[in-house]
């Protein structure tokens, strides 16, 4: 038998409207020269810069708190109008602590916004088909609007058979085949989090794709292709790449970037001296490496220090792209809910 959701009740909904700043950036002598561009700034305090670096953080982390303070009004109208609280069940097989973290903060952000978060966690012997069952339950539960699995699944189960069984209403992590056919043809319902995310980021950051030259490195279908697919609606030049390139193609793709986008979970896989002058970076990589005190240290995919002494503007790791993912997974459970309540 599935184990029994642990359910938490959100605490009511507060209204937090928080100001973002803005920045224009001075032209730089480039080539191309540098657009402008408002972009969303704090202040440097990672990494020790030598005087030459000028590129601007993008921060992610600002953005998702002002996005998540207007779906906290949208949310509490929908409750009040409908009498119907969305719902996201969240399912952990196994004992990943970095799979537990990010589980924690997710129901964190549900409570926040005043859904109603259901955890299902199961032990990492847990059957295929036991899951198979369970997600069949959460699919029949008209009280749950989304379902989220967290990956990676332990090794023998097949995640494309578990993640196809979700109901596609309820997929709001759009990972399901018919979701993502639908974004190839403009039609989307859900998009993948983390590239909605990099949209969002751009978007308010004042970063218009439309004629520019993109590199996507990174070919997976949760981040690399449907952000190709969203980069190109959006108008952009689109060249996508990956760890199977050859070197010389790749370090050319990624010198002819105006927008560069990276998700291959490899430290430092771009070099700072390949970045074009004047690009927008968006690092998508999160990897934790060892230090002294054994509490470990997150980097990205791009070198951080070299990348930001030639590009305009940068998203930091950690406090980039990450806190916009889960940002993206409110919104998408939000809509699920109103979906689901208007059929």
């Amino acid at each position: 038998m599935p184990t029994q959701a642990k359910t938490t009740r959100a605490p009511a909904l507060r209204r937090h409207p928080l100001p973002l700043p803005v920045l224009l950036l001075p032209r730089r002598p480039a080539h191309p020269p540098a657009r402008r561009h408002p972009l969303l700034i704090r202040p440097r305090v990672q990494v020790p810069r030598r005087e030459e670096a000028v590129a601007t953080e993008l921060d992610g982390k600002a953005l998702s708190k002002k996005i998540r303070a207007e779906l906290a009004h949208e949310a509490e109208s929908f409750i009040a109008s409908t009498q119907v609280r969305p719902c996201l069940a969240t399912v952990l097989v196994g004992d990943d602590p970095a799979s537990a973290v990010y589980v924690r903060s997710k129901r964190r952000s549900c409570e926040r916004l005043g859904f109603e978060s259901r955890h299902f966690p199961l032990p990492v012997e847990t059957t295929q088909q036991s899951l198979l069952t369970l997600v069949a339950e959460l699919n029949a539960d008209e009280a749950v609007h989304g379902i989220l699995i967290q990956l990676p699944l332990p090794e023998g189960m097949d995640s494309s058979v578990v993640l196809d069984a979700i109901d596609p209403r309820k997929d709001v992590d759009g990972f399901h085949p018919e979701n993502v056919g639908l974004l190839a043809l403009k039609k989307a319902r859900f998009v993948s989090c983390t590239p909605k995310g990099i949209m969002r980021l751009l978007e308010e950051s004042g970063v218009d794709p439309k004629g520019r030259r993109a590199t996507v490195i990174g070919r997976s279908s949760i981040v690399g292709l449907p952000v190709a697919l969203l980069l190109t609606h959006a108008h952009a030049s689109v060249r996508i790449v990956h760890s199977r390139t050859r070197p010389e193609d790749l370090e050319a793709a990624v010198r002819e970037a105006e927008i560069l986008v990276v998700a291959v979970g490899r430290p430092a896989f771009v070099p700072g001296e390949w970045v074009r002058d004047g690009a927008i970076v968006i690092d998508v990589g999160i990897n934790r490496l060892p230090t002294d005190d054994g509490k470990g240290r997150l980097v990205g995919d791009v070198d951080f220090e070299g990348a930001s002494e030639r590009a305009a503007a940068i998203t930091p790791v950690p406090g980039g792209v990450g806190p916009m993912t889960i940002a993206m997974l409110m919104t998408n459970t939000l809509e699920a809910a109103r979906l689901q309540h208007a059929s």
